[in-house]
Formats: C-alpha cells, structure tokens, sequence
C-alpha cells in the first residue's frame, strides 16, 4: 500500500511503505549516525522486483545485482533513459526467466495485483491481444508468477499517450479522425477553479494539457455524457480517469486522488469522478486533456464559453 509522500527539491514521490520511505532518506538503520550502515532502494537481489532509484543507483548497478544483461533491464522499462535517470523513478527489474526479445513478444511473470490491462498499459500493449496471446490461461484467474507472452502494438511507443509518458489501452492511436464536428451541446466545464496553464506546447516544447486549480477536496466531474474506459494509476500521473464519448471523442481526467467512477459506468453531465488530489506544488490541480480520434485537441473548442 503506498503510503508515504518524501518531498525532495520540491518534487513530490509516492513509496510504497514507510520502510521504503526511510530508505529513501537513507535511514535505514540506526547505526548510519554512525556512519555504518549502507543505504539502497533493496537489499540482496532486485530481480523480480519494483525498484525506487535513489541517489547514485545506475542501471547497471541494479543490473548485476539482479544477475540480468542490462539490455534486458533497459527493455523492460520503455521510456527509461539509461544516461538520465531520477531519484523517485520506479524501475522493474525482470527475473532470469523472463525475456524481452527485439521486437516482442515480452515473456512476463505476473505479479500481485497484475491483470492484462495493468501489463498492457505499462508495455504500450492491447489487452485483447494478450489474451490471444494466452489463449490456455483464464484472464479472471491468473496466478502469480505465471509466464505470458505480451505482443506489442508495433514497439514500446508511447506516442499516443493522453499526457506524459503513460499510455493506455483506451486511447490507442487512430487514422487520421477528419475536422471535429462540434457536439450540439457544449461540454461543462470538468471542475471549477482558475485556469493555471491553457492546452498548448510548454516551455520544453512538448505539447502539455490543460491544467485547472481546485479548491481543497475539489471534484472533478463528467463534461459530457459517455462511458467510462479506465479508471486506474499512471505512472506519472497519479489516478486517471478516461471517458468515451460520442463523435470519436475521449476525455482524460489526471492529478485525481480518490477515484469515485468504474469502468463501464455511463455517466452524464456532472456525474462525479474523482477528487482532485494535491500537486507537488501545494496546490489542488487537474490535468484535463481531450482526444479526437486519439489526437489531442483544445478542450476550449468545445467546452462552454466562460
């Protein structure tokens, strides 16, 4: 369960247990007042596991002590640059027996808590496809530690991701949707508040989404009528949800703290779907972001005018 929140430089990272977090600050034992204790995001081998990179970790570090060639650990963690890693990154180090071969398909030891969709999102993959890939295995009883094999969708792209760098299943990249026909009815606005930072390129030139600062436990609401397509974590992120909605249309809620939607669930105007949780800033922030076809668009296009 992640539970602690360790601020460094103004950055704000989520680990999973209060023991993590004391490593994370390098206290991991008493005697480090000492000046005899040393400090790592693991102890013994990492393989299999989820690693926080902390000061001075390296992937080849991480890679010997799991006993894996690093092209192996660098395949398995798409988007990750070798050269450029961040304290707080969560890195997944693959066992011996699982393989990311050129081009797929992965070979992947299920963990707690895993299912297709959770795999597919982190490995740019169709759920469906995994499960074609599977075809021996019920996707509603999977056990841990069972070997898949997870097919990509034309490489570990993350292209069509709604923001950052997660990508999910439900916003896959799409021909070329023609001119947005406006909706007869605007859409309402997601949450109250001002807007911080418009849709738009930012300053690193990279195309950034519409950002919204709410009061303290702000919720966030449906702009339009439709049916909820996912409603889970991304790295990055924080909970996200996304919705489906008629004319080739996707709404993307992000920055969310408590999700209050399910997946399937029709919503209409104003159906609650998250609160909107606290930024590393202080601030109750929602990233808003709108997808025509899978391609970003300028929410103030068909939001109405205030």
């Amino acid at each position: 369960m992640n539970t602690e929140i360790v601020h460094n430089g103004g950055r704000a990272f989520t680990l999973p247990s209060l023991s993590a977090a004391l490593r994370w600050l390098g206290l991991a034992c008493l005697s480090l007042w000492l000046g005899g204790c040393a400090t790592g995001s693991y102890s013994g081998s990492p393989a299999g596991q989820w690693v926080t990179i902390q000061q001075g970790d390296t992937l080849g570090k991480i890679a010997r002590d799991a006993d894996i060639p690093l092209l192996r650990l660098t395949r398995f963690n798409p988007g990750v640059k070798i050269r450029d890693l961040k304290v707080g990154q969560r890195i997944l180090v693959p066992t011996a027996s699982e393989r990311a071969p050129s081009g797929g398909p992965y070979r992947y030891q299920m963990r707690p808590g895993d299912t297709y969709s959770k795999v597919g999102r982190y490995f740019a993959a169709s759920p469906q496809r995994i499960q074609a890939a599977n075809t021996g295995l019920n996707p509603n009883d999977l056990k841990v530690g069972t070997l898949i094999s997870v097919p990509l969708n034309g490489g570990p792209s993350r292209s069509s991701a709604p923001v950052g760098r997660a990508s999910a299943g439900s916003l896959v990249a799409r021909p070329d949707p023609g001119p947005l026909k406006k909706p007869r009815q605007l859409w309402r606005w997601p949450a109250s508040g001002q807007v911080t930072r418009e849709f738009g390129t930012n300053g690193n030139g990279q195309l950034a989404p519409m950002q919204i600062r709410t009061g303290t436990n702000g919720v966030a609401s449906a702009p339009a009528k439709g049916q909820v397509r996912f409603a889970d974590t991304m790295r990055q992120l924080g909970n996200v949800v996304i919705i489906h909605h008629s004319g080739n249309l996707q709404s993307v809620l992000a920055q969310c703290g408590e999700i209050l939607a399910k997946v399937g669930q029709q919503v209409t105007p104003g159906t609650p779907l998250c609160r909107v949780a606290q930024s590393h800033n202080g601030q109750h922030e929602l990233l808003f972001d709108v997808r025509h076809g899978g391609k970003p668009i300028n929410p103030r296009d068909i939001l109405e005018k205030r």
